[in-house]
């Protein structure tokens, strides 16, 4: 009990004082988000496999786990060791303030709320101990033998009345840090609410029915916000102020230009549908989807910029410092590169990277989709390594061909008799020329492909299969606009992306 008290009044202090400074200084977060760039790429792609978008929470989960048994374990070696308890607990917190100082928006500020959480639990632990330590041993006359609180017994009322006060001085620091954060949050979401975003001056028209089709099971054409799949390194997802937002586009440039969300707006924006895709998705996995953007196209402010000729790599910066390397030239290609601030019909959402974000069609997002972004800097690949570039993957990173059965889903039963197999495929910037299918590894047969919206989207196939009894296995393939056609071969995601035809097995009754 002791060891729990002190580390939950050690994270009282160090949350309040971090709702104050910065969110990406709390212990566990900065710790937090330590333990992510460390992690090995085995158990980073394992998490993503397991937890999905849940692999955060499992994280924030399992080191609230751990702090609670070192907790424990720091309270029964205190009992008779004061001084190793209040070492570990100095310990704990030059960690947490190792972790915040060394983080990309790092200071010395940062590391203020694990120290002061260090010290103020160091207080609470001697407290505690000293509450908790038997009456004298010796009796004086007034004692009776059958005194309830006889010496050598520990003073249960004081350690009670000490416990509860320890306990709800950690609740209410807790409660302001949370205030706080709530509060803060709570002006992003005003000022997202307040935002309208412009009409855009080259505007879509609706989506044609011939590019959606009607079939049960199949992912839609437009991926919703709510669905749209969600993988960064961001263990607290960031919440901005639209109005003090900046960006600012610097380094090997000829003019630095600084920007408001609102200078941006004034732009002409132009709106595109382009499908995203993570590298870090599995043959047949869920990390890509489609969607309706609206942004003011990147290549006319490079231009503005003034892009220096030597200048390969354009990296561009979250506001919790995470990087991404992008190429200059294909930036600068004429493809629809954007800085998006809408994201199928609405002002962008917080977990997709409010107030702006990168889009740049055929690039993996983690060579291209900077969420929450605040910095461009145009440089060279010589001269710098984005964070995921760091960790092993590779510089150039162009989506790869791949195509997904969506339905029937795999060990799904099946009813002898037409079969509708459908799903997606997607080459982004090239385009899907071609899906086709087999059964059993029979003879491949053309799937009837949805109307192409433009090469930068994704495009549902359907193909009627006439299933007999028994157990079948499908496999889907498609043929991009260049002739290539995706490879049998699978190949995990690293380095550069996933390779292989997407396979499922049914039971037809």
């Amino acid at each position: 009990m002791i060891g729990s008290l002190t580390a939950f009044f050690a994270l009282g202090v160090a949350e309040v004082l971090a709702s104050f400074i910065d969110d990406q200084s709390s212990p566990l977060v900065a710790v937090g988000n330590a333990a992510i760039d460390a992690t090995p790429e085995w158990l980073k792609s394992f998490a993503i496999r397991t937890f999905g978008s849940n692999d955060k929470r499992a994280l924030m989960v399992g080191m609230i786990a751990v702090i609670a048994v070192l907790a424990v374990v720091l309270g029964i070696v205190s009992m008779r060791r004061p001084r190793v308890g209040l070492v570990g607990l100095m310990v704990l917190g030059a960690v947490g303030a190792i972790a915040a100082f060394n983080r990309p928006t790092g200071s010395v500020l940062s590391v203020i709320p694990s120290i002061a959480g260090a010290f103020a639990s160091s207080y609470a632990l001697s407290w505690l101990l000293r509450a908790a330590q038997p009456r004298a041993a010796s009796l004086d006359a007034t004692t009776s033998v059958s005194d309830p609180e006889m010496p050598g017994d520990v003073d249960r009322r004081r350690f009670l009345s000490v416990s509860l006060k320890v306990g709800a001085a950690a609740v209410a620091l807790g409660g302001i840090g949370r205030f706080n954060i709530v509060r803060r949050f709570g002006v992003a979401e005003a000022s997202r609410d307040a935002l309208t975003i412009p009409v855009p001056a080259s505007p879509l028209p609706p989506i044609e029915p011939g590019m959606v089709m009607d079939t049960p099971g199949i992912s839609p054409f437009i991926t919703p916000n709510a669905d749209f799949y969600r993988v960064d390194t961001a263990l607290v997802i960031p919440r901005i102020d639209a109005d003090t937002w900046r960006l600012t586009i610097h380094g090997m440039v000829d003019h630095e230009i600084e920007l408001t969300l609102h200078d941006l707006m004034a732009r002409d924006l132009i709106e595109r549908d382009i499908t995203l895709a993570c590298v870090s998705n599995e043959v047949g996995g869920p990390y890509v989807g489609n969607a309706r953007w609206v942004g003011a196209p990147l290549k006319p402010l490079l231009e503005e910029a003034g892009v220096q000729a030597d200048a390969d790599q354009i990296v561009s910066r979250s506001v919790d410092g995470f990087t991404v390397g992008t190429p200059t030239s294909v930036a600068m290609d004429g493809r629809d590169a954007m800085l998006a601030v809408s994201m199928n019909g609405e002002t962008l959402p917080f977990t997709h990277g409010f107030p702006v974000r990168m889009v740049v069609p055929g690039l993996y997002g983690y060579v291209s989709a900077t969420k929450w972004l605040t910095d461009i800097e145009l440089t060279t690949f010589d001269a710098y390594d984005p964070y995921w570039v760091q960790r092993g993957w590779a510089e150039q990173a162009p989506i790869k061909t791949q195509s997904r059965i969506d339905t029937p889903r795999a060990l799904s039963k099946v009813k002898v008799g037409t079969v509708v197999v459908a799903g997606v495929a997607w080459a982004q910037h090239r385009g899907i020329e071609r899906v086709e299918v087999r059964v059993d590894e029979g003879e491949w047969n053309d799937a009837t492909l949805a109307t192409q919206d433009t090469t930068d989207t994704w495009r549902q196939w359907r193909w009627p299969w006439e299933a007999t009894a028994g157990d079948h296995k499908l496999e889907v393939r498609a043929t991009d606009a260049d002739g290539a056609t995706q490879p049998a071969q699978r190949v995990t995601p690293f380095p550069d992306g996933a390779t292989g035809w997407h396979t499922v097995v049914v039971v037809a009754r």
